[in-house]
Order: C-alpha cells, then sequence, then structure tokens
C-alpha cells in the first residue's frame, strides 16, 4: 500500500476536522456549564437571601421576646414587694397551718412547727406557679371544701326541726 500526497493530505485534514469539531462541541459544552452554573449561583443567592430574612425575623422576635419577659419579671417583683403583701402572705401560711393542725391535734408544738415548714414549703410552690396552675385545672370550684360554722349550725337546727 503505498501512500500517495493526496492521501496524507486527507488524513491530516481528517484530524484537523475532527479537532475542529470537538473544539466547537467543547466550546457549546462550556456555555452551556456556566450558564447552568449562573443559575445554581443565583437559586443559592435566592435561598441565602430567604434564609436570612427568617434568621434575622427569628433575632427580632426573640429580642422582643426577651424584652416582654424582663418587663414581666419586673412586674412580678414589684407586685410582690407591694406594702401588706408579706402580712398577707404571713397570714395565709397561718391559716393553713391553723387548718392542719386542728387535724393533728396532738402535741401541739411539735406539729405547730412541722405544719408551719410544710405550708411555706406549699405556698412558696405556689408562688412560683406550678402548683397554682394543678389545683386551679384540677379542683371544683363550686365545692366547698371545709364546712363553715353556719352551715353546721344550720344543719343542726334544720335537723332538730323534724
Amino acid at each position: 500500500m503505498e501512500l500517495s500526497f493526496q492521501t496524507i493530505v486527507y488524513i491530516i485534514a481528517g484530524f484537523i476536522l475532527g479537532w475542529f469539531l470537538s473544539y466547537i462541541k467543547s466550546r457549546f459544552e462550556i456555555y452551556r456549564h456556566k450558564k447552568e452554573l449562573k443559575e445554581y449561583k443565583e437559586h443559592l443567592n435566592r435561598q441565602m437571601k430567604i434564609t436570612n430574612e427568617g434568621n434575622q425575623s427569628l433575632e427580632r422576635e426573640l429580642y422582643d421576646l426577651k424584652k416582654v419577659n424582663e418587663n414581666l419579671r419586673a412586674t412580678i417583683q414589684t407586685l410582690s414587694n407591694k406594702p401588706g403583701r408579706a402580712e398577707i402572705k404571713l397570714l395565709n401560711i397561718y391559716d393553713a397551718t391553723l387548718r392542719k393542725m386542728m387535724q393533728k391535734a396532738p402535741g401541739f408544738s411539735g406539729a405547730w412547727e412541722t405544719s408551719l415548714q410544710e405550708v411555706e414549703k406549699d405556698y412558696e410552690e405556689r408562688e412560683n406557679g406550678l402548683k397554682t396552675v394543678v389545683k386551679k385545672v384540677f379542683t371544683n370550684p363550686f365545692v366547698s371544701h371545709t364546712p363553715t360554722t353556719e352551715t353546721t349550725e344550720e344543719t343542726q337546727i334544720l335537723e332538730e326541726g323534724k
């Protein structure tokens, strides 16, 4: 097989044409990839803006809630320090202690101290809020738990009248 000048030129021309076509194809692919990369960057930018706005609104809301919380804490502190508040607390503690003493009558001094400590602990728990919420939820406001002297006297009068 003999290679002529013309055959060699065709072979070289084929290589050059193949290289030229692959170069044009790679240029189109590079353009397509750059366009796709640009779209991804725009999408990422939009997502970051949306996320940033959401985070800023959450931070503003957190800051506002912290201010409200601090204001409420100051209000509670002010209300608990009003004149007469300590006396009312002590009166409520003594009242509850006396009720417990009626149930635990023998040995007054020891029972008094135990009852006083129990009631003070209960009162502190109620002021913290948990026991108050539980008591409000689980107690019936229409039922009286301790009979008054008037109701017992009325009952005795009604029984004597029969």
